[in-house]
């Protein structure tokens, strides 16, 4: 049912992201591993928060450009697809494929973006309700 290009293209964006993943699970076991080399025997909240703030935005920092392309390459694709359709039932097939596929990493987007945004307001209500040295 794929064709070679997009085969080759899922298998592009799943080795991009896999490797994200990778980058981002090993930065919270060796932030963790520094802090608890260098900190004394009482543990903060900010020393268990901290890893998951930087972790948070590094992925963000990877995930908004990754998902733009992502999405504009996936939508060309079906915009291709759409213009090469012959038959008017494929041509509606196409289009709503199309739509969904818009909709969905508008979606995307937007949301990863509000989280960005979002963050240093939780990092404020984290600071503000913590317990004080």
């Amino acid at each position: 049912m794929y064709t070679t290009v997009q085969k080759k293209f899922m298998l592009a964006a799943f080795k991009v992201m896999s490797a994200a993943t990778m980058v981002s699970a090993t930065m919270i076991p060796a932030s963790a591993a520094a802090k608890t080399t260098s900190s004394t025997s009482s543990t903060t909240l900010e020393d268990v928060t901290r890893p998951v703030e930087d972790l948070l935005k590094n992925v963000l920092n990877v995930l908004i450009p990754l998902v733009a392309a992502v999405g504009a390459i996936f939508c060309v694709s079906l915009g291709v697809k759409y213009a090469k359709a012959e038959e008017p039932q494929e041509r509606e097939k196409a289009k709503q494929h199309l739509k969904s596929a818009i909709i969905g990493f508008v979606l995307i987007f937007v949301l990863i973006v509000a989280l960005r945004i979002a963050t240093p307001y939780f990092q404020k209500w984290m600071e503000q309700y913590s317990p004080k040295k």
